[in-house]
């Protein structure tokens, strides 16, 4: 199976890198060139190649043939269709299929009942005493089927009930669902699942989110605010025997590609093809018709026809099962599958790269600096034990002093360091009196007051809106203080550079533009899904109030959260070459000094000390061959160049 080859050598690769690093971090703490933070910011890479996720969601109405484009992908090997897949709806909540190891085979169904409560499913996924659990026999077939149709099971309420639920009601049936005879109304009794089972590419981290249609959708915005979004791709099935309806378009722009902020990795499925075959017309005019369909979808939806692919699900599935590689072909499943393949996994694996690349290509070049530091201190106490050969007591008195006036004055320049120090830990302190977490509380505190106090819809939404706008003004002011630690340490990396003539790279710099994004995406999403007319005006106060907290405050808080997390690691790394630099410099004093009190006090252990140093020097100059080495090999794991090492000629000049 193509996809399931391509997974895995995704994962193989993942596994070279970890490895790699694995190494590096190892070779570090052996040579006592590592530190505490080095240390950590190593572990951070390994524990993202580990726990590494690939999330795939697929969104349709219904009787779209979603459900089968899945087993036709994912479980044609076992012979039967796993997930339910039959006319009407068979995915009532949002479904994730996933695995980690020690976990049971099973699904998990969250009763919908939890919506009563001011609890997002994102809190609830932490209370497994919340969840019904159905397990799973693997090896029968029967009952993974009977487990997976729990995910589609319904009850009759009464109108106000599933209002009451989030559930849109409509007399019509085209904003929502319609009341049958009786004034009763279809609902889902779970509102999410999870679906614990160990297919192979689930085992490597794979991700699969079945959606239900747009009623349900509409019902439960956490699925529009966070998982979609946060998919790495989305799989929009249509049918070719529909096209485009209405609704289908809906689901597009309100769901899919809300605010058309994020069209990378979002895919078109026109499923169904196979209701063209219908004997009557030959080949050449069944592909034109496809062809015609594809142009008018990609019209329709405003993206390039190559992101549209035509496919019979069901047929693919027959196809697998029975092994009929013509029939196969016919589907036109492998291009789909090969789009995964080929698109998918390699801008999730340049992703991972570009991290790993960041993260241990300047822990390298720090390590070399480090190692160049101290090949240019050791060089420079090797010349004075030199010159020192032959010179009488005076000389060596003179050399005593110079290396203690070297020391005064680095010392006087050190009170500068501590004084910007000092500075650096007030403005760290103010970058986070504007994002902390402590911050973001006060603001939703202060929101749900103004929301609770509103008298009318205008109010409501300029409590809404107001929540948005203070955020990005957080973002604003934290990046201003961002911006003062930047040039501040810059002008002090270059002071020591120049005065002391430590070798440092300009600090990195950090940009809070993707959290700015980030809200701004919610906001989109805010206005799409809570902030409408329809929504107001079918909606009470107290319901909009709870929708609003339980998924766009909770979003915006995982923003903030991711904000500062790097934060406060960019915080604990720019000042670090500086600290290391300086820590080192005060060594290599220290023992230049000690160097030449040891021939003061007896010059006989001149030609010894000079040997000692020599062979420290060839330590040296093995360690920068090992970090050239390591350099390469990871390299060669990430298929990507870390920079140029600095060459041996360069540690002499």
């Amino acid at each position: 199976m193509a996809l399931i080859d391509s997974f895995s050598a995704y994962t193989r690769w993942r596994a070279d890198v970890g490895n790699a690093v694995q190494h590096l971090r190892g070779w570090l703490n052996h040579n006592d060139i590592g530190d505490a933070q080095t240390d950590l910011r190593l572990q951070c890479v390994l524990e993202r190649l580990k726990e590494d996720k690939l999330v795939v969601a697929f969104v349709a109405e219904f009787s779209r043939g979603k459900s089968e484009l899945i087993n036709a992908v994912f479980f044609s090997h076992y012979g039967s269709r796993i997930l339910p897949s039959s006319a009407g709806r068979t995915t009532m909540c949002p479904t994730e299929l996933q695995w980690e190891a020690g976990q049971t085979p099973g699904v998990r169904l969250l009763p919908i009942e939890t919506r009563d409560r001011q609890e997002s499913v994102a809190d609830l996924r932490r209370m497994p005493a919340e969840w019904v659990f159905e397990p799973i026999a693997l090896d029968d077939a029967e009952s993974l089927q009977r487990a997976f149709a729990r995910v589609g099971e319904t009850r009759m309420v009464p109108r106000e009930k599933a209002e009451e639920l989030g559930f849109a009601v409509d007399d019509t049936g085209v904003e929502g669902t319609k009341p049958d005879a009786n004034g009763m109304i279809e609902i889902a009794c779970w509102r999410h699942a999870i679906v614990q089972f160990p297919h192979p590419l689930l085992e490597q981290g794979l991700v699969i989110i079945d959606t239900p249609g747009l009623n349900a959708i509409g019902s439960e915005p956490e699925l529009t605010l966070s998982l979609l979004p946060s998919a790495h791709a989305v799989l929009f099935i249509l049918a070719a025997d529909t096209g485009v309806t209405h609704s289908d378009l809906q689901v597009w722009q309100r769901h899919v590609n809300v605010g058309r902020t994020q069209r990378h990795g979002r895919v078109v499925v026109l499923n169904k093809i196979d209701g063209l075959w219908d004997g009557l017309r030959s080949e050449t005019e069944i592909n034109a018709e496809i062809s015609k369909q594809v142009r008018s979808v990609a019209s329709t939806l405003e993206i390039p026809e190559d992101l549209v692919f035509p496919v019979s699900a069901q047929k693919a599935l027959l196809a697998k099962v029975s092994q009929d590689a013509a029939l196969l072909e016919r589907s036109r499943i492998g291009s789909l599958e090969a789009a995964l393949s080929t698109e998918l996994l390699p801008t999730r694996q340049q992703i991972i790269r570009e991290n790993a690349l960041l993260e241990t290509g300047e822990i390298i070049r720090r390590a070399s600096e480090l190692l160049h530091t101290r090949l240019i201190g050791l060089r420079e106490q090797l010349k004075e034990m030199a010159d020192l050969r032959g010179k009488n007591q005076s000389v060596i008195e003179y050399m005593m002093r110079k290396v203690r006036t070297e020391k005064d004055e680095f010392d006087r320049g050190l009170q500068k360091y501590h004084a910007v120090r000092s500075v650096f830990t007030s403005l760290s302190n103010k970058v986070f009196s504007h994002i902390g977490m402590d911050a973001v509380r006060s603001e939703t505190r202060r929101t749900r007051d103004a929301m609770g106090g509103a008298t009318f819809s205008r109010d409501l939404r300029t409590a809404m809106q107001e929540f948005f706008e203070t955020l990005r003004g957080k973002l604003r002011n934290s990046a201003t203080d961002i911006s003062e630690i930047s040039n501040m340490l810059d002008a002090m990396y270059k002071r020591f550079a120049v005065e002391h003539g430590l070798k440092l790279a300009p600090p990195n710099s950090f940009s809070t533009m993707r959290y700015e994004r980030d809200i701004l995406r919610l906001e989109n999403a805010f206005n799409e899904e809570i902030n409408t007319l329809a929504s107001m005006v079918t909606h009470t106060k107290g319901t909009l109030t709870q929708r609003f907290f339980e998924t766009v405050a909770l979003e915006a808080r995982k923003t903030f959260e991711i904000a500062n997390r790097d934060v406060e690691q960019w915080l604990r790394v720019v000042m670090s070459p500086l600290e290391t630099q300086v820590r080192e410099y005060q060594l290599q004093l220290k023992r230049r000094l000690e160097s030449v009190k040891r021939v003061h006090e007896a010059t006989g252990t001149l030609e010894e000390r000079i040997k000692e140093l020599m062979q420290a020097e060839g330590a040296l100059l093995r360690q920068v061959e090992e970090i050239d080495a390591m350099r390469g090999v990871i390299e060669i794991a990430l298929g990507a160049s870390l920079g140029s090492p600095r060459r041996e000629d360069e540690l002499a000049a």
